[in-house]
């Protein structure tokens, strides 16, 4: 993509702000991590240097526990037709139309100096309301592939942040609009950054995780595939395994016939740190999981959900192969013998994953959250 302006404009140098208070700016996003962790990035930067942020976010964007301290939040309707198909359009129209009055109602009264939105449906509501009254509007895409709101909203919005210098489904005349920012990651995982990797240990670390609802492949097959290697890998290999709890008694079992006394949780409180701990990880290629992965130099083996919209998760997967940071096994293809080999050609040559490590930090951008500031900021000073 050629952006509209030099890509530099939006490096992670602060910019100099006028004088007074600070504006108002006005962040759309909801349903999933995946569209609430970039937003709450941004909310942090954004107040940091002295300005007022409020989110705009449906139902399920409440339940994130720890995101968004100090800052105000407006629920509004939202609905997407999803697996109803047609049948549900009328109800969703309603749900919509009820959202963007009451999204405009508020920003009648808050005035922002942007409106921005993060994708997914619950977005859509604030960005429409935003731009039936003219504010100025930019979106983010945290994949990549341009998905199925943020397709809606491009050709009407100002600006369009990228996670990735190339995005699948971007028209050409959207193009001249986008900006590459990257997708911000929580300052847990840029402090994380700073711990060593040593490819050279005693012994390898090897993280498991498929999300906080672990992935019921990743379960079954790991432990299999660990079983399938030769001994002098297998033994020095430290596994921790985040995992469904009605999975946990059949993972043990597994890991035991492989002589590997794991680590097995639903959840872990501090998830960056396990990452960044480890040599190895396995993982669903959500946009934030490939964001930390090489903001943190981590190599990884990665398995895309198969029912993401678009198939992105392969899209965000095969950007960190083509770094050399990371091997893609498509679900389809996901057996122990398969990722057993995947395993041994960097645990049999820590060289190799060595220069992986290195490939996956250079893909990385931890100032990705500071970038995408300037761009909002300066988006806003356009009149």
């Amino acid at each position: 993509m050629t952006p509209e302006t030099p890509l530099d404009r939006y490096d992670s140098r602060p910019r100099q702000q006028a004088p007074g208070p600070g504006g108002t700016y006005v962040l759309c996003a909801g349903g999933t991590g995946g569209h609430m962790v970039p937003a709450h990035c941004l909310a942090l930067e954004l107040m940091a240097r002295g300005h007022h942020v409020h989110l705009v976010t449906d139902e399920r964007g409440l339940r994130f526990p720890g995101l968004f301290p100090g800052v105000e939040i407006t629920r509004v309707d939202a609905a997407s037709t999803g697996r109803s198909g047609w049948k549900s359009l009328p109800s969703v129209a309603l749900s919509i139309w009820k959202g963007r009055s009451t999204a405009r109602a508020l920003f009648k009264q808050l005035r922002p100096r942007a409106v921005v939105g993060f994708g997914g449906y619950p977005a859509l509501p604030g960005l429409l309301a935003g731009l039936s009254l003219y504010l100025p509007c930019l979106i983010h895409e945290q994949n990549a592939v341009l998905g199925r709101t943020n397709r809606y909203l491009a050709p009407r919005v100002r600006a369009i942040a990228t996670s990735f210098p190339r995005i699948r489904r971007m028209e050409g005349a959207w193009a001249r609009r986008a900006h590459f920012t990257g997708n911000p990651v929580r300052p847990e995982v840029l402090a994380a950054r700073e711990m060593p990797f040593d490819a050279h240990a005693p012994r390898l670390k090897l993280l498991v995780t498929g999300g906080s609802q672990g992935a019921a492949i990743l379960n079954r097959i790991v432990p299999a595939a660990l079983a399938l290697l030769p001994e002098p890998l297998r033994l020095h290999l430290d596994v921790t395994h985040q995992g469904r709890d009605e999975d946990r008694d059949a993972m043990l079992a597994a890991y035991a016939a492989a002589g590997i006394a794991p680590r097995i949780a639903a959840y872990f409180p501090d998830l960056p740190t396990e990452m960044a701990a480890s040599h190895i990880v396995i993982a669903r290629s959500g946009a934030s999981t490939v964001a930390e992965l090489a903001v943190m130099g981590r190599p990884s083996i990665l398995v895309p959900l198969p029912i993401a919209t678009d198939d992105h998760q392969a899209d965000n997967a095969a950007a960190l192969v083509a770094a050399g940071a990371a091997q893609m096994i498509r679900q389809s293809e996901f057996t122990a013998e398969r990722l057993g080999e995947a395993l041994t050609l960097w645990l049999a040559d820590r060289q190799g994953l060595e220069t992986a490590a290195a490939a996956a930090r250079a893909a990385g951008h931890p100032e990705a959250a500071k970038r995408l500031a300037n761009l909002v900021i300066a988006t806003g000073l356009i009149a």
